[in-house]
């Protein structure tokens, strides 16, 4: 059965372009369109698609609040955002919504990779999103969260914050002088404790609610 696809931006140029490169795979389909975030909020209540392709910045309301509207309706509801900015602060809030992926036009060649991603249960984003990430979540006022209450061990901990800086298992491995193995399995051991995904969710957790020191 295909995938059922909203999409919402506001140049109907982008909108064709975009249902040309989606509708070539017969595995996804578009149910409807709209040019703006209020649309967005409509037609998703309208077709309950099991994903939501939408821009940021629009007339009416943009896609931020129109996110935000359907995700307190819809907590998982799986929204990708397609835009023109890497906007620092467009991508924090992006983030703290809990929306599944932001990722820029001028990447469209990687959309259907992203969206095949977005329906495994995955986060997406764009490299040039994923460089900005380690900044942002660092400077981010998170809220405190205790690790702590969760079973995570100290040393977990700092894999987590080692993770959140962008850093690769490799990487991790040599900072904290482990086997490439054993951060593996302690990752494992941290995703499985705090009931996510994968490393990009661990990220955004961490970006959204920080920590209580140990």
């Amino acid at each position: 059965m295909a995938k059922r696809i909203l999409l919402i931006d506001d140049d109907e140029l982008i909108t064709m372009s975009l249902e040309m490169i989606i509708s070539s795979n017969s595995d996804y389909e578009i149910v409807g369109k709209g040019n703006s975030g209020r649309e967005a909020v409509e037609l998703y209540e309208t077709f309950s698609p099991d994903l939501l392709l939408m821009d940021i910045r629009m007339g009416d309301m943009n896609g931020l609040e129109a996110a935000e509207e359907i995700l307190r309706a819809h907590p998982d509801a799986v929204i990708l955002f397609l835009t023109t900015f890497s906007d620092d602060e467009y991508i924090v809030r992006a983030l703290q919504i809990g929306v599944k992926g932001y990722l820029l036009k001028q990447d469209y060649k990687s959309l259907p990779a992203a969206l095949q991603a977005a329906f495994d249960g995955q986060s997406v984003f764009g490299g040039a999103v994923v460089e900005k990430l380690p900044t942002l979540m660092t400077n981010a006022d998170a809220a405190e969260f205790d690790y702590g209450a969760y079973d995570v061990t100290e040393k977990e901990f700092e894999v987590i914050q080692l993770v959140a800086r962008g850093l690769s298992n490799k990487e991790i491995a040599q900072t904290l002088f482990l086997s490439e193995g054993t951060v593996r399995n302690y990752l494992s051991s941290v995703l499985e404790k705090l009931n996510l995904r994968d490393r990009t969710q661990l990220a955004i957790f961490h970006l959204n609610h920080g920590s209580i020191p140990y």
